[in-house]
């Protein structure tokens, strides 16, 4: 079955200096926290319990019931949740990429909605005692509030989360989302959550929320690094290894996993693109074990063919633009062909070749 070939070069802001995806000994190993969330690997029933007007002694309630799948990351040192449910006050549908921090032991979960493709604020946090909790701050209905997340009550089988506000700086919560969890019989993390039937068809479709198809599957992948950017040196290190992209919400997004080797040492990193069906714009993140942080979101979409993502970012050398640009081709020529073991998705489609590439303009301010 056919692998495509991947062409990535770029300098300072490609995945947030390329450099920070070395991945030193001492942080690849295992570390206290790394296998936390191991129980939630897998295919879930699972029920949602939505307070619809937080915060306004409401308690009104939505319930919705459908399945979330997890699936592993680099070896269960980070994983993806999707959610898929349904109930009388509509369809929810989300993604949770969640982190493992090795130098502070934390987790830092990550989550998208299907309605925007907006990451939203990070939550951090820790497992102690077979507990889960997470925080972050947020303004929610021009409110500033403190959030929760906590994982609790885990069986092999089963598992409940929930999500509170407060908004007294932490003396009391109120629950607003609440989700329990009953492992799926005869479930398997092959099974997604995205490609559930009958939804899809259901809802019109946005121009532009496919542009990244040409890229799902396994890729040879070839990497020119500039070893020192924005400092007028052309000194480039390389890269080969193989990178995976795989979908999500049926397309609207989709997670890439990268894992190479040169003489400048081992790369490993993730990417997550999200669809946003309001602009028509992508966003696109970038993280690596080495500190379980997603970077700056870039920002852009695809123009007669041609992606350009742009975002400012900050960097020890100062404020810069980077600009990073994708072009597909699913005809390249023989000489880009190769083949890898065999991939059922890839079935009877064309090989081909794409390349990326990023560039970094320094900004004083």
């Amino acid at each position: 079955m056919a692998c495509m070939k991947f062409v990535l070069q770029g300098s300072e802001c490609l995945l947030l200096a390329a450099s920070a995806w070395l991945v030193a000994p001492c942080l690849a190993a295992e570390t206290a926290g790394s296998h936390d969330f191991d129980f939630n690997f897998g295919v879930w029933k699972t029920h949602v319990s939505r307070l619809l007007h937080p915060l306004s002694a409401s308690a009104t309630r939505a319930e919705y019931d459908g399945t979330s799948v997890v699936s592993k990351i680099w070896g269960g040192r980070a994983n993806i949740f999707e959610l898929e449910v349904d109930g009388p006050a509509g369809h929810i549908e989300g993604a949770g990429l969640r982190l493992y921090n090795p130098q502070s032991r934390q987790w830092s979960l990550n989550w998208a909605s299907s309605a925007d493709g907006q990451l939203q604020p990070v939550m951090y946090g820790r497992f102690i005692e077979g507990r889960g909790e997470f925080f972050d701050q947020e303004v929610v209905d021009g409110k500033n509030v403190l959030v929760r997340n906590t994982f609790s009550d885990i069986t092999p089988d089963s598992s409940r989360f929930e999500q509170a506000y407060s908004a007294d700086g932490g003396r009391t919560w109120e629950e607003n989302w609440i989700m329990t969890f009953a492992r799926a019989s005869g479930g398997g993390a092959a099974a997604r959550t995205t490609a559930a039937p009958g939804h899809p068809a259901s809802r019109r479709s946005a121009p532009g929320e496919h542009d990244f198809d040409f890229a799902f599957g396994t890729w040879q992948t070839h990497i020119r690094r500039l070893k020192d950017p924005l400092s007028g040196s052309n000194d480039w290190v390389e890269y080969d290894g193989t990178h995976s992209v795989r979908q999500v919400w049926n397309g609207r997004a989709n997670l890439g996993e990268l894992e190479a080797d040169g003489q400048a040492g081992h790369l490993q990193a993730l990417s997550t693109r999200y669809f946003n069906p309001q602009t028509h714009l992508w966003s696109v993140s970038y993280g690596t074990p080495r500190d379980g942080n997603l970077s700056r979101a870039l920002v852009g979409q695809f123009k007669n063919g041609h992606g350009e993502f742009t975002a400012r970012k900050p960097s020890r050398k100062g404020s810069f633009w980077c600009a990073r640009s994708i072009r597909p081709s699913t005809s390249g020529p023989a000489s880009s062909r190769s083949r890898t073991p065999p991939m059922a998705a890839r079935a009877g489609k064309p090989t081909g070749s794409w390349s990326t590439g990023s560039s970094g303009v320094r900004r004083g301010r």
